[in-house]
């Protein structure tokens, strides 16, 4: 609780300093506010220390890990998106923590927005034997009208799922929570991010240690946090 603590604290201080940045007309806009948050090539690490105790979270767009943000629409899909939370199941990795320090990972938590690739069709078009020729037609243009109904129903379901999945902005987060022998040792820690996700361009650092709090800016020639 106390390091969900300290990273809720880490967060905070990053998104003061941003909301310096913007301006009061444009926090009032929820939609400018959810689309800053999303940035596509832009993903966030969070870093807290308290004790002996490390926790690192990534929040990153599905684009920047995968390739897409919705559910997997195929066998290639999926096996990029079961290639990545492979990936994420070895934060060495991704991570390489100074090894004086000794540090062993306690815990992870892997999530992921991407949806799910889950539909079901509905048909209502049913036939009805009847006694009379004209209740028979009548009926029969009664099914025809719903069948079309019906179709153009699950037309517009169709292109609306399809919208709603292609539109929604799936995201990856990540925790790992390690404890250290000898956390004085641990003086920085380097990231393979940029080799493992080449769509990424920058990185947001936000670290909150027992001695200071800072925020920094990675690219692809400069991976090292220095604590």
């Amino acid at each position: 609780m106390i390091m969900q603590h300290k990273l809720a604290l880490c967060i905070g201080v990053a998104m003061s300093a941003s909301s310096l940045m913007i301006s009061t007309a444009a926090l009032a806009n929820e939609e400018f506010r959810q689309h800053e948050a999303h940035v596509h090539g832009h993903v966030e690490f969070n870093i807290a220390q308290d004790g002996q105790d490390l926790l690192i979270e990534i929040t990153a767009p599905g684009a920047d890990v995968v390739g897409f943000e919705h559910a997997p629409e195929n066998d290639k899909q999926q096996q990029t998106l079961n290639k990545v939370l492979e990936q994420f199941n070895q934060p060495k990795v991704i991570f390489q923590l100074s090894s004086a320090a000794n540090c062993h990972l306690e815990q992870s938590d892997i999530t992921h927005t991407l949806g799910s690739d889950e539909h079901h069709d509905h048909d209502h078009d049913h036939d009805h034997d009847h006694d009379h020729d004209h209740d028979h037609d009548h009926d029969h243009h009664d099914k025809h009208d719903e069948k079309h109904q019906d179709k153009d129903i699950h037309h517009d379901h169709d292109e609306h799922h399809h919208s709603d999945q292609h539109s929604a902005h799936g995201s990856f987060s990540v925790q790992y929570q390690y404890h250290c022998d000898d956390i004085a040792q641990l003086q920085q820690i380097d990231t393979q991010w940029f080799k493992l996700f080449p769509n990424t361009k920058s990185i947001s650092a936000n670290l909150l240690t027992d001695k200071a709090q800072s925020a920094l800016e990675l690219k692809e020639n400069n991976t090292r946090i220095s604590l």
